[in-house]
């Protein structure tokens, strides 16, 4: 159980934060600043939940995603080392399955694809395509953690991400009458000579 009952403590002032495992390291550390990305995605998420409207499916989808990025902001705030790592929350694969089983339910519904999709279109849409941008920022950050000298990162928290960013490029479509309302990329289609 979490409780949070002063959220202010001063241990941060000069630039340090402390990891899940108490270790404490520079706010602009690799892994904080991956978990720091899973939690803006998580806000962005927050955010396009906004402008679901009466779609009930992408809604429990969105919500069930949202609690496992503070499961995978607490596996990243956990190095595997040393005893906090014994019983930390980690990502699991079954998490990543049911990625791969929402994008499944959520494409199936798609019109054909023939071009690059410009973020827009409805609210939904468009937010969603901020937290999938959002979340290929956190991908890359848990790829440079994970290749940083003496860290590491689980797969299953990087397979997540890379499911989670697609999930969220096919729910940005969904939100866009299921495709239909997509804004296709013209390339060359801002040039005036």
């Amino acid at each position: 159980m979490v409780l949070l009952n002063r959220i202010y403590t001063r241990t941060g002032d000069a630039g340090q934060t402390r990891l899940a495992s108490g270790e404490s390291v520079s706010k602009t550390h690799p892994r904080v600043a991956a978990y720091g990305a899973v939690d803006e995605t998580n806000a962005a998420l927050g955010l396009a939940r906004l402008h679901t409207g009466d779609a009930a499916v992408l809604d429990a989808i969105l919500a069930r995603v949202q609690n496992d990025l503070f499961d995978l902001g607490a596996d990243l705030a956990t190095p595997d080392r040393g005893k906090a790592a014994a019983g930390a929350l980690r990502i699991i694969e079954d998490q990543v399955r049911a990625l791969e089983r929402d994008i499944d339910l959520l494409n199936a519904e798609l019109t054909e694809l023939t071009s690059f999709v410009l973020p827009g279109g409805s609210a939904a849409s468009a937010n969603l395509h901020l937290a999938r941008t959002i979340c290929r920022r956190a991908e890359r950050d848990a790829i440079a953690l994970a290749a940083a000298a003496g860290e590491s990162v689980s797969a299953p928290a990087l397979k997540y991400l890379n499911r989670l960013s697609d999930l969220l490029f096919v729910a940005a479509r969904w939100s866009n009458d299921r495709g239909r309302a997509d804004i296709l990329w013209t390339p060359g289609g801002g040039r005036t000579g």
